[in-house]
């Protein structure tokens, strides 16, 4: 038979009503009784079409008939549950003398559904009081909340009473949520032992276990699994290829991954989106990422997720330009940014430094609704640092009614990049009282920013803290920042002192050695930890290039020809130093004497006259800044045409004529030493505020002066 609209069978001219209403009908004006059939109909259709008032109406026509409605309470239940309302169903539950089995494991999968998996544990541990016996449902929903309330005796307790009422040996549904749950607290051994007692496994069970083995880092294992899982004849579904892609990825296991991509086409997944997703993250992994771009085009409808898999894959690539066009294209084809989305994206204006797009994206955060994201927040927060705007930072940060250790961690290195020390170890003491405890990273963003700032006490005090307060004590990193402090104060014995008490110095502990060296002139002690760096490594480049430059700071012209020569052998390139500045929404870049640039020849004009006014305030080329060895005047005209002078001389020319206050540039190694004094004389001459962010810091300079205070 045709069913009628809910909203007439439950109305009469006699007899209105609405659900907040509830009138005591007499025996003249009472709607016409009704049969279980009947409601039973009319619950099933409130359920099918997810409706929660029509629910509530048949709810209240039950009550006002005289209908005994908690015997039909499973089925309110189920269309309450449907439409989305728990606490409705709740509320017919508790009314229920005896609840179905069924009921009980619909409230507590509800529960955890809406992330609520603390009233999802309260309910079954009611369950087991009541002396009921929970089915596989009730299991494999329960385990997923005491892993998100990190409930590890809790879910132990659980995995017990599934195997006392023989649930858990032989039973897939169950065991998939207990490979996922011993997998979330990284127990991968008792996750094994949970798969292995199972003796026909399904995809599902596979695929639970591989993606535990990939969140814990043991992607070897993962493939293994999935190798496993084909031998026995398991059909992958699209989830299990994209999560084994994400373990290939991770290995940079190419040859794995070109199989797999070669299984997702005969098995005709090669259009579903998750494995695409998976796949071109892994090609971006092992460096090709033409082909990821190749999977992106060939996806025809992508979504939220995979366009923002392609602009980290473009970010993670160092092609920042094209992450932020692709972010671009996203909006235009409608396609919504999430969180992710919006976070991977700032990371790519924090990486260029790009402030003005950093805004634009907060704004497009504000009107969307994402801006209390936390992922949102922190990458904020990590942006408007890395653009030189730590105050910005600061008012995001303190935005948060909660701050965690994320966001807590780049404002740190925010303040640390600026030079405002005393702001970094002010928040550092802050901490404690936020109730966040300090990580690994937080002592290192820390003692860095102590080390910019020269504040040696303080980085002494706040490393004498890691031998008490942390739990771990100082890794590597922490001594090589405490060695960096040190050697830049000119503590060079003392740097060398404490690196001697590390069990296993790494290279890196020797060779911030070696440059602190370099800054002192110290050639005897940066031979001993040059050579200390090559028993490690005997093919770090970096150190090659150190030893270079102290010899030739030291104007040691053979030596330098000498390791010059074995470089070259060795088939070293050095990275070139590049300068780049934003104007007119367009990343201009510059190299030493480059000329490029279309208006090459109105930038050298321009910076030819910035060095003639320089002059006039008492600017002399500092030629131990040339690490080549060539006549006096040929060593003046290189420093002339470094690539941060020729991107400062653009800037000025830019902003000539315009309101621009501020002219910024950025370089991808730290800044040259003379390009340093004469930047800062520069913003005397032009009467403008000169920001310049190198692999470091930043320098800020105002008339004559900068505010690293030559402490660099």
């Amino acid at each position: 038979m045709r069913l009628l609209p809910l909203r007439t069978i439950c109305s009469s001219r006699t007899y209105a009503f609405t659900p907040e209403v509830q009138l005591t009908p007499t025996a003249k004006d009472r709607p016409p009784p009704a049969n279980s059939n009947f409601y039973i109909t009319l619950l099933n259709q409130c359920a099918a079409e997810k409706s929660l008032t029509q629910t509530r109406r048949v709810q209240l026509h039950m009550k006002q008939t005289g209908f005994p409605h908690l015997s039909l309470g499973n089925k309110l239940i189920s269309a309450y549950l449907s439409s989305g309302s728990v606490d409705d169903a709740r509320n017919v539950f508790d009314d229920m003398p005896q609840p179905h089995v069924v009921s009980w494991s619909s409230m507590i999968s509800s529960y955890i559904r809406q992330e609520r998996s603390q009233e999802a544990v309260a309910l079954y541990k009611s369950m087991i009081i009541e002396n009921l016996v929970p089915d596989e449902f009730t299991f494999s929903s329960i385990f997923r909340a005491f892993s998100d309330l990190r409930l590890f005796n809790g879910g132990r307790t659980a995995h017990g009473q599934s195997v006392v009422v023989g649930l858990q040996a032989g039973n897939v549904y169950v065991s998939s949520s207990l490979v996922d749950f011993y997998a979330q607290f990284g127990r991968l051994g008792e996750a094994r032992i949970v798969y292995d007692s199972v003796k026909a496994k399904d995809v599902v069970l596979s695929t639970a276990l591989i993606v535990g083995y990939t969140k814990n880092g043991e992607d070897r294992q993962a493939i293994e699994v999935f190798g496993e899982m084909l031998n026995s004849y398991i059909q992958a579904n699209d989830f299990t290829f994209a999560s084994v892609l994400i373990a290939c990825g991770n290995l940079k296991d190419l040859t794995s991954g070109i199989l797999i991509h070669g299984a997702i086409l005969k098995s005709g997944f090669g259009s579903w989106i998750a494995p695409q997703t998976s796949l071109l993250s892994m090609y971006s992994k092992c460096g090709l990422i033409e082909d990821s771009l190749k999977v992106f085009n060939g996806i025809l409808n992508p979504n939220t997720v995979a366009w923002t898999a392609i602009i980290g894959c473009l970010l993670h690539s160092h092609r920042e330009e094209e992450a932020l066009s692709m972010f671009r294209s996203m909006i235009l084809n409608s396609v919504a940014p999430n969180a992710f989305t919006l976070s991977t994206t700032l990371s790519v204006c924090a990486s260029l430094a790009l402030f003005e797009q950093g805004m634009l994206i907060h704004a497009y955060a504000l009107k969307s609704g994402l801006a209390a994201n936390r992922f949102v927040i922190s990458a904020l927060v990590d942006t408007y640092g890395k653009c030189g705007h730590v105050g910005m930072a600061r008012m995001v940060f303190d935005s948060l009614s909660a701050p965690d250790l994320v966001s807590l961690n780049s404002l740190i290195n925010g303040y640390g990049q600026s030079g405002n020390g005393e702001e970094v170890v002010r928040l550092f003491d802050m901490t404690k009282r936020l109730g966040i405890e300090p990580n690994d990273a937080t002592y290192v963003n820390v003692l860095f920013a102590c080390s910019n700032s020269g504040m040696l006490e303080e980085g002494r005090r706040v490393f004498s803290l890691m031998f008490t307060d942390h739990s771990l004590g100082p890794s590597n990193d922490h001594y090589a920042c405490m060695v960096g402090l040190l050697g830049r104060s000119g503590r060079l014995e003392e740097a060398e002192e404490l690196l001697s008490k590390v069990q296993k110095p790494d290279k890196v502990l020797w060779r911030t050695l070696l440059g602190a060296c370099k800054i002192h002139g110290k050639l005897e002690m940066a031979k001993w930890a040059a050579r200390k760096v090559l028993e490690l490594d005997p093919g770090d480049e970096g150190t090659y290039i150190l030893l270079s430059n102290i010899y030739a700071s030291l104007g040691k012209w053979k030596e330098v020809i000498n390791i010059k020569c074995l470089v070259r052998e060795m088939g070293f390139k050095k990275d070139p130093a590049v300068s780049w500045i934003y104007v007119n929404k367009k990343i201009h870049t510059f190299m030493a004497g480059d000329q490029s640039h279309p208006d090459g020849e109105l930038i050298y004009k321009e910076l030819e006259e910035l060095i003639e006014k320089t002059k006039g305030l008492g600017y002399v080329p500092d030629t131990s800044f040339v690490l080549q060895q060539m006549e006096e005047f040929e060593m003046e005209r290189s420093l002339f045409y470094h690539s941060e002078k020729l991107a400062v001389a653009f800037g000025v020319l830019s902003s000539r004529g315009k309101t621009c206050n501020t002219i910024t540039i950025f370089k991808n190694l730290r800044v040259c030493g003379d390009c340093h004094n004469w930047i800062k004389l520069v913003s005397k001459v032009i009467g403008k505020e000169i920001i310049a962010r190198d692999a470091k810091r930043f320098h800020k300079y105002r008339d004559g002066l900068c505010s690293c205070g030559d402490y660099w």
